[in-house]
């Protein structure tokens, strides 16, 4: 299986985040996201079971971890790791280009 993660990307703002999983298996989850201008719900936090990795590979971003004062700006080759159940949301995108973000879900680390 192979592909192009900018391929298929919208040419105007959409009224959703669209994921697409790109591959699955022994505990793994890889996606894509892409953004038009979307954020977070007002007062929505993620709160995920899993690790998750994410880079953002074009657009810009604010991420935000419920343990930190403001908000991550987050420029194309950008990553984050994301514990499990670490309080994060995306306060921004942007509107004026596409955002494109990989992201590898992970089984929790046990230390």
């Amino acid at each position: 299986m192979s592909g192009n993660l900018f391929a298929g990307l919208p040419s105007a703002p959409e009224a959703d985040e669209h994921f697409e999983q790109l591959h699955a298996g022994a505990g793994v989850r890889i996606e894509r996201i892409v953004s038009t201008g979307q954020c977070s719900p007002p007062g929505f936090w993620y709160e995920q079971p899993d690790d998750e990795w994410v880079v953002l590979l074009s657009g810009s971003a604010q991420l935000r971890l419920a343990d930190e004062a403001a908000p991550r700006m987050l420029r194309p080759g950008d990553w984050v790791f994301i514990p499990a159940r670490a309080r994060h949301r995306v306060e921004a995108t942007d509107p004026e280009q596409v955002s494109v973000w990989l992201a590898v879900h992970l089984p929790a680390a046990t230390v």
